[in-house]
């Protein structure tokens, strides 16, 4: 069993790796996605993070696939009580509201939503997907107290949050006497970092928000798969990669490289360890479509890099 870490001052413990859960029921069928499920499991594994808006991008979809997928698992395998289920609320449009909108009545029915789905009487970790700037934050962060004495929800996160207004809910929270995000969930990795790096960071830090950034290896690219324009066809996810390949990625794909020479662990390896290392994060997530792909992401776990291959990779994005 792998070491454990405090995801900030929510209570959970979480081992280095967060399985996402986008995939599943998308990319990843049932079949494929219980395999990769039994077998997170398996190695220890403890939080699988999911949405209510997985998949609703795929044509035929409307939300809520992956949710019911994981529900299944869990139903079959009996494991609930060995992993922890994160999931959000607030970019699937509801009764007819915008995409966005966090209303306290949405939060409230999304919630049983999802717990009807996964089939759960709890949510471990229940993220606000956006924030919302029309809705009041005390409204929001009574919403998801009502859950919590309800024993629906045990604790609660933000996800695409700006340091201000994070920073805004941590007072109102400590004011009102209403339950405070003790975590985060935002884009974060070696070549995009300017949107959590700084205050958000720092603040994070201070008020031990534990951390578990998403895109940890830049949906694919700091695999070392894409390294020209001709590599984009390698899957749906290619065309995002032009932008990495204009700005820093080139460079950090060679320091990666490098050091990759010098560990023998591959490139989504070092991604991870690079990220890991970082302060404030507990665990980033990272998804796999096979279980070939997840046993590379968690051999990350064994992966020590030296405080000069640290700086190193630092300096490659900086």
């Amino acid at each position: 069993m792998t070491e454990t870490r405090q995801l900030g001052s929510s209570g959970l413990a979480l081992t280095p790796l967060v399985l996402g859960g986008n995939v599943f029921g998308w990319t990843a069928d049932k079949a494929a996605s219980f395999r990769i499920l039994d077998r997170f499991a398996e190695a220890g594994g403890v939080m699988i993070d999911t949405a209510d808006v997985y998949s609703a991008w795929v044509p035929g979809h409307r939300g809520g696939e992956s949710e019911t997928v994981i529900g299944e698992w869990l139903r079959q395998s009996g494991k609930r009580d060995k992993v922890r289920i994160a999931t959000k609320v607030g970019m699937l449009p509801w009764d007819g509201t915008e995409n966005g909108k966090i209303s306290p009545d949405r939060i409230a029915a999304q919630a049983e939503t999802s717990l009807a789905r996964l089939g759960i009487d709890r949510i471990d970790l229940y993220f606000i997907h956006q924030d919302d700037p029309d809705t009041p934050q005390e409204d929001v962060l009574a919403a998801l107290g009502k859950l919590v004495d309800a024993g629906k929800v045990r604790t609660i996160g933000a996800s695409n949050f700006h340091a201000l207004r994070l920073k805004s809910a941590l007072d109102i929270s400590a004011r009102e006497g209403l339950p405070h995000f003790a975590a985060l969930q935002n884009e974060y990795n070696l070549v995009s970092r300017h949107k959590f790096e700084g205050e958000l960071q720092d603040l994070c830090v201070t008020h031990n928000i534990g951390v578990v950034p998403f895109y940890g290896i830049a949906s694919g690219f700091l695999t070392g798969k894409y390294r020209s324009a001709a590599d984009f066809g390698k899957s749906v996810r290619g065309g995002r990669m032009q932008a990495y390949l204009d700005g820093k990625g080139p460079a950090v794909l060679a320091a990666m490289d490098q050091v990759a020479a010098e560990t023998g662990a591959t490139l989504a390896q070092i991604a991870l360890a690079w990220l890991a290392a970082q302060p404030g994060v507990t665990a980033p997530i990272a998804s796999a479509t096979s279980v070939e792909q997840l046993q590379e992401l968690l051999g990350f776990w064994e992966v020590s890099l030296s405080s000069d291959q640290l700086d190193r990779l630092t300096a490659a994005g900086a």
